[in-house]
């Protein structure tokens, strides 16, 4: 089940997940939401310069069956944007956990991201809400 995941994320119960490498963190959403949202129809990101809280809303996904907002698994300043994805929204259904992320944060507190869970962690959360 655990393998569903990628080892080398850190994940959130809102269902994003965030790739360190040093100071920024990549933020997309786990395979898990894109499968709830079904085919996703349009995506609402921050600018790049914007300043994002944990836990706080930094854009939404609208799907299909919903609109869903975005939470930010870390506190810090957007470096960079996925810009094809605005275009091309339904790259997240292809690929959530490379050419589907979302936007890069660099971190202001990285020991936030202490506080995400392991990709087996993750999946025990999933399994739970199935």
């Amino acid at each position: 089940m655990s393998d569903a995941y990628p080892k080398d994320l850190l994940y959130t119960k809102e269902h994003e997940w965030a790739r360190i490498d040093g100071n920024v963190a990549t933020i997309g959403i786990t395979q898990f939401a894109v499968d709830q949202l079904g085919d996703v129809t349009m995506v609402e990101l921050p600018a790049e310069g914007d300043e994002v809280t944990k836990d706080e809303s930094f854009g939404s996904v609208e799907s299909v069956k919903a609109v869903s907002d975005l939470y930010a698994p870390v506190s810090g300043k957007v470096v960079k944007v996925n810009d094809p994805i605005n275009d091309s929204p339904e790259i997240l259904n292809e690929d959530p956990y490379d050419e589907g992320w979302l936007i890069q944060i660099e971190m202001t507190d990285p020991d936030e991201a202490k506080e995400l869970m392991s990709a087996d962690a993750y999946a025990e959360f999933v399994a739970e809400q199935e």
